[in-house]
């Protein structure tokens, strides 16, 4: 019997994300994967089964690395609420890069396949799951140490913090102007500070001031 061909598991999924996020799932052939991959159909299928299997694999390869660059912003921080800002700064930061341009992968998912294929779906939620988990556990840790006032909700705030960022993603994937994204950020920023024990309401155009 044929030993089945050796390969890099990790380099062919990072090629596998790379065409999907370029073309997209449906208009990404077996021909383009197979060249892009640089496996051979057998292999292809013999690894993953379908297309839909590799699909499947890229997600959560994407997924586990979004996952992980996540929690090392948020932990090599001095504070919870610190790391919390330092992500959101470098979400605004990355709004002039060419690939904030092609959203979020997990969020292309969702909105071409996600609504009628059912294991994309629910692929894509847990790992959206993951992550604003990670977001709730800084939350709780923040009002722990006395960063957030005892009466703010991690579990709410975390929900909120999560559907704003993919938002900025989906709008920088329209070719918005960047400074629309340091808007939405500002605009969370000044939530996180409010919350702050003692702090005042910032008020909207305190919140949405101009950066320079």
């Amino acid at each position: 019997m044929a030993r089945p061909a050796e390969f890099d598991r990790n380099q062919v999924l990072d090629r596998a994300v790379e065409a999907f996020w370029n073309q997209g799932y449906c208009a990404t052939s077996i021909a383009t994967l197979t060249e892009t991959t640089e496996l051979k159909p057998g292999s292809l299928y013999a690894a993953f089964k379908s297309k839909e299997g590799l699909f499947l694999a890229a997600l959560d390869h994407y997924g586990k690395a979004s996952f992980e660059s996540i929690q090392r912003t948020l932990t090599r921080a001095d504070s919870p609420l610190d790391g919390l800002r330092a992500f959101l700064g470098e979400l605004a930061e990355n709004a002039t890069v060419a690939e904030a341009r092609r959203s979020c992968f997990l969020v292309n998912a969702l909105l071409e396949v996600a609504r009628y294929n059912r294991p994309v779906r629910e692929r894509v939620t847990r790992h959206f799951d993951a992550i604003e988990g990670l977001f709730r556990r800084t939350l709780e840790t923040a009002r722990a140490r006395g960063e957030l006032a005892p009466d703010k909700d991690p579990e709410a705030l975390a929900t909120f913090v999560m559907n704003n960022i993919w938002g900025v993603r989906v709008l920088l994937a329209t070719g918005a102007d960047p400074q629309r994204a340091w808007t939405v950020v500002d605009q969370l920023l000044g939530l996180l500070d409010s919350c702050a024990p003692g702090s005042r309401e910032a008020s909207p155009s305190e919140r949405g001031e101009e950066r320079e």
